[in-house]
């Protein structure tokens, strides 16, 4: 029997009742797990659904969440000069992460608003890509070597309002992706798209990366629509997505940080490359 799909109010009165369990009291920190931790995050410049800009708020989420890397999106303002949101020398004593760098801005934090933080290890690549669409949007791809060797391509993004400069941004992404060497790769970001169907980015960027986990993150205080996202190209990379919902989290920004966890048997293996 074919599946009947969830439909947008089905989600919204899910969303409803599961609130009765999401009280200030609830939640109760994670005990950080052995292994990696990756996560994205829509900081949305900074200012919380109270409407106050508190980069120290942010800090705290991040540093609640634990990620070994983490994508963060809107880290800076969005036209012109792009001024950076974060000291970035202040966000490494506050949460031990560095930035990953980017070239060609003078103020901007990020690249389209993109910024990338490691724990530790090594960057081999760096490649800021601007994303067609008639906002300005971007994605930035990095390839990080680990202290046990192991390698992780990441690739953070946050695309556009409008479904055809998401599908135009979805096929460069994996046109750039595909002109290069075979590695494990993560994509993740708010990708603004929570439908499927033949109109969908998430069915064009499935054909790399598989379908994405859907673990509804907007809006923060009730969160209904899995707006960010997090994939791999290679099963079994990746386990068990979340959403990091805390007091603070549901504060601090008008989306959910979502996190995930590295298969580091998996990211140790030498992926199989076919023949031609």
């Amino acid at each position: 029997m074919r599946q009947k799909r969830q439909t947008l109010p089905a989600n919204i009165i899910a969303s409803i009742r599961a609130r009765k369990n999401r009280s200030m009291e609830a939640y109760v920190q994670d005990a950080r797990p052995e292994g990696m931790v990756i996560a994205s995050y829509n900081v949305h410049k900074c200012v919380g659904v109270d409407g106050k800009f508190d980069p120290s708020r942010i800090s705290h989420v991040i540093r609640e969440i634990g990620a070994d890397v983490i994508a963060l999106q809107e880290a800076d303002t969005r036209f012109g000069e792009r001024r950076g949101l974060l000291d970035l020398a202040w966000m490494e004593r506050e949460t031990g992460l560095l930035p990953v760098p980017v070239s060609g801005v003078a103020k901007a934090h990020g690249w389209h608003g993109n910024v990338i933080f490691f724990r530790e290890g090594l960057v081999r690549d760096v490649h800021q890509m601007k994303l067609p669409g008639l906002e300005p949007r971007g994605a930035l791809m990095t390839e990080l070597e680990f202290k046990d060797g192991s390698n992780l391509r990441v690739i953070a993004a946050h695309l556009g309002l409008l479904n055809r400069s998401r599908q135009q941004q979805a096929r460069m992404i994996l046109d750039i992706l595909q002109a290069r060497d075979e590695k494990s790769t993560v994509l993740m970001g708010d990708l603004n798209e929570w439908r499927l169907g033949d109109r969908s980015s998430l069915n064009t960027l499935a054909t790399v990366f598989g379908l994405p986990a859907a673990v509804p993150s907007f809006p923060s205080r009730l969160p209904v629509l899995a707006l960010d996202r997090i994939m791999a190209n290679r099963p079994g990379l990746i386990e068990k997505v979340m959403t990091h919902d805390s007091p603070l989290a549901r504060l601090a920004s008008d989306h959910l940080p979502i996190k995930a966890f590295i298969n580091v048997d998996a990211l140790r293996e030498t992926p199989q490359v076919n023949a031609g």
